[in-house]
């Protein structure tokens, strides 16, 4: 028994030495994938290291080519142009290649380390894109997008290679705007701060291109057709005067007809709003609008931008030049003394010249006219000068004239040309509107287009407009602020006061020192001196208009509605050295973003109107 408990046992501890050598076979079987995948690890890390330098530094060459690419743009130097967009592709494709590394994408797939490599080989695929897919054909094209060569002319201009260019303009756009959208979706709360920095700014900067190329498709698309490239294209031309305020700007003055074909401009038809007369019965328009500043929207073509819609302004405008001419136009544009101004800051002094206008120079007015004399001889010195008003139409015409004529003449550099219309568009001086519906629709999405509702607004968009009420020229003298102070949230909405100051800096013996013409001698009931103004509030859509008040005081005021919008209106009187301020205090706003700020333009330049948004100080939990 014992012989063979001794065996059981000797057999026992065999099984157990043959375990223990088993075991380092088994450590050997084991451990030699582990250092197999520990080395792959370490060799795949330094790969993706090497990869991701070639990135930085390629990302970072083409970065470092967009402000020469910008200047050689601006210089109009096509060869350079399309030789550093050569170079930025081959920085973008191999950049592009090392993002598309199996590797690199195996990473992306990883927790924590996949969000980051992810990012970077979109911000790398998107650079390709834009760069091969963008700006490289933009580059074959070049010379079609030559704006300058664009503007119109007293001989035309060939549109052709405009219209050829449209569709790459387009298929361009798309691109960048679909790149765009790629780096906007990413979350960059769970990037390193390495990856997520530069990643913020190259949405930034590809927004801002999305805006100019989108811009431009528009432009090339339908910038021929409304140039005459197909066909002549009669447009009639509002000269508003900012002496007398009206929402869009000032009344409509000198009106006359711009014609287009092929690029080339002439200037006829001319004569005043005055000279339509009455209409009788009134035309129609909108229920709305009507409720809010009357039917004279209708019965007078001084009064149909009383509303602040310039497409509801110039069709009324256009029905109204049709049946009293007969004459159809496929458009209206609409500009102020003060674009001319900008205008004639390029082409240099026109001389005011014609057999209509020897009362005129008679009276001492300047006959020639520079940048910096037009304002101030078109909006007051003529009133002081001469009496009557059907010559200072004659006058106001004839000054509009002479600058389309040194417009399409060629007189004066391009690029300030095009800086000054920009600029008074931007401002809301130079409105245009289509009778075409399918070039009013591109229209609508910019500034251009004076729309107060649609695609051009923004959803946290304020108003405020102007019309006079005095009856006379006195808006020259009126001096404003407007300002949009954020009040504290109340019951989970936003708040927002609108702030509007006015001030009347006539002499103080205004009613015998200046004009009758310029005052109305009260023939409205209106003291002369006096500005009566009728102040026009407009809020965000669905907004409430809750109430207002006159230097601190409520005071009552007219509530509507228009396209949506809470609108409210404060009729407001000046003597002369007066000063007042309307608060129109709007809630229940839905909108989160940050509101902006429209006005009506005015002698004064919008940006000393227009002042920086103040924000409350709220209590903690408000």
């Amino acid at each position: 028994m014992s012989t063979e408990n001794r065996g059981d046992k000797s057999v026992s501890e065999g099984q157990l030495n043959a375990g223990r050598r088993k075991r380092p076979q088994r450590i050997l079987k084991f451990g030699a994938p582990i250092a197999v995948f520990i080395i792959l690890l370490g060799g795949g890390v330094t790969w993706l290291g090497i990869k991701a330098n070639t990135i930085k530094i390629e990302l970072e060459s083409a970065a470092a080519l967009i402000p020469q690419l910008k200047q050689e743009i601006l210089v109009s130097d096509e060869e350079s142009a399309a030789a550093t967009v050569a170079t930025l592709r081959e920085h973008t494709a191999s950049a592009r290649r090392a993002a598309d590394d199996p590797l690199w994408t195996l990473a992306s797939g990883m927790p924590w380390l996949g969000a980051n490599t992810s990012a970077i080989a979109e911000v790398s695929r998107s650079a390709d894109d834009v760069v091969s897919l963008g700006l490289s054909p933009l580059v074959n094209i070049y010379e079609s997008l030559d704006w300058d060569t664009l503007l119109p002319s007293s001989s035309g201009t060939n549109l052709e290679p405009l219209k050829a260019a449209a569709p790459s303009v387009a298929s361009s756009a798309y691109v960048v705007r679909a790149s765009s959208e790629r780096l906007e979706a990413i979350d960059t709360s769970q990037l390193l701060p390495q990856v997520a920095t530069p990643l913020r700014e190259a949405t930034s900067e590809l927004k801002q291109a999305v805006g100019a190329l989108d811009s431009a498709a528009d432009a090339a698309n339908i910038a021929p057709a409304m140039l005459g490239s197909d066909g002549i294209k009669n447009y009639l031309l509002v000269v508003q005067n900012n002496a007398e305020a009206r929402a869009s700007g000032g009344i409509p003055g000198a009106l006359a007809i711009l014609t287009m074909e092929k690029g080339k401009l002439s200037f006829s038809g001319q004569t005043s709003a005055a000279e339509l007369g009455v209409f009788a019965p009134s035309l129609p328009v909108d229920q709305e609008q009507q409720q809010i500043y009357s039917t004279r929207l209708g019965k007078y073509m001084q009064d149909v931008n009383l509303t602040p819609d310039f497409p509801t302004a110039a069709s009324t405008a256009r029905a109204m030049w049709e049946k009293k001419t007969g004459q159809k136009v496929d458009g209206v544009i609409s500009i102020d003394p003060v674009v001319l101004g900008y205008i004639l800051q390029s082409t240099g002094p026109v001389a005011v010249t014609g057999p209509e206008l020897a009362a005129v120079k008679a009276a001492g007015l300047p006959t020639e006219l520079t940048g910096g004399n037009v304002v101030p001889t078109l909006l007051s010195d003529v009133y002081a000068k001469i009496k009557q008003p059907k010559l200072q139409d004659t006058y106001f015409a004839g000054v509009a004239r002479e600058v389309f004529s040194a417009l399409s003449s060629g007189k004066g550099e391009s690029k300030g040309l095009i800086s000054g219309i920009t600029r008074g568009a931007e401002e809301g001086r130079v409105l245009v509107w289509s009778a075409d519906t399918s070039e009013q629709a591109v229209m609508s999405k910019y500034s251009l287009s004076g729309s107060i509702s649609g695609p051009s607004v923004s959803p946290a968009q304020f108003g405020v407009y102007f019309n006079d009420g005095t009856g006379a020229k006195m808006d020259y003298y009126v001096k404003r602020t407007v300002q949009l102070v954020k009040e504290c949230p109340a019951n989970g909405y936003e708040e927002t006061t609108v702030r509007v100051t006015s001030t009347n800096t006539a002499p103080a013996d205004a009613a015998t020192s200046l004009p009758a013409y310029v005052t109305g001698a009260g023939a409205f009931g209106v003291a002369p001196g006096t500005v009566q103004t009728n102040v026009v509030a407009y809020g965000p859509a669905q907004a409430n208009v809750e109430s207002a008040s006159v230097d601190g005081q409520k005071t009552p005021f007219a509530p509507y509605i228009h396209a949506n919008r809470p609108v409210g209106v404060v009729a407001q009187k000046l003597a002369p050295g007066e000063s007042k301020t309307v608060d129109f205090t709007f809630g229940k706003i839905v909108q989160h973003a940050e509101p902006n700020l429209v006005v009506t333009p005015t002698v004064q330049h919008v940006k000393d109107v227009i002042l920086p948004t103040e924000n409350a100080s709220c209590a903690l939990g408000q």
